[in-house]
């Protein structure tokens, strides 16, 4: 599956959530990641973030794609990640 998730930490744990998504995701702009994600890492993942993230102030938003809604995608200024095409 295909997945973009983005955050909003508090500081403190900022490092450790982007930390962790790069273990499993391409980051592609500040506090936004994306890329293909079994859903076995998928579940592994959310435990992890769970463990970082203080749930009282803190936001994760995972996008999940089951299908291709669209091949390619725009980039207007820095491209972050210029490794190659999203989903």
């Amino acid at each position: 599956m295909k997945i973009i998730l983005v955050y909003d930490v508090g500081e403190k744990r900022v490092q450790k959530v982007l930390k962790t998504c790069r273990k499993y995701l391409k980051w592609v702009q500040n506090s936004v990641f994306e890329g293909e994600i079994t859903q076995a890492n998928l579940e592994k993942l959310k435990l992890e973030l769970q463990n970082i993230i203080n749930k009282d102030e803190d936001s994760i938003i995972i996008y999940i794609f089951k299908i291709n809604w669209y091949n390619s995608r725009e980039i207007i200024g820095l491209d972050k990640n210029k490794q190659d095409m999203f989903l």
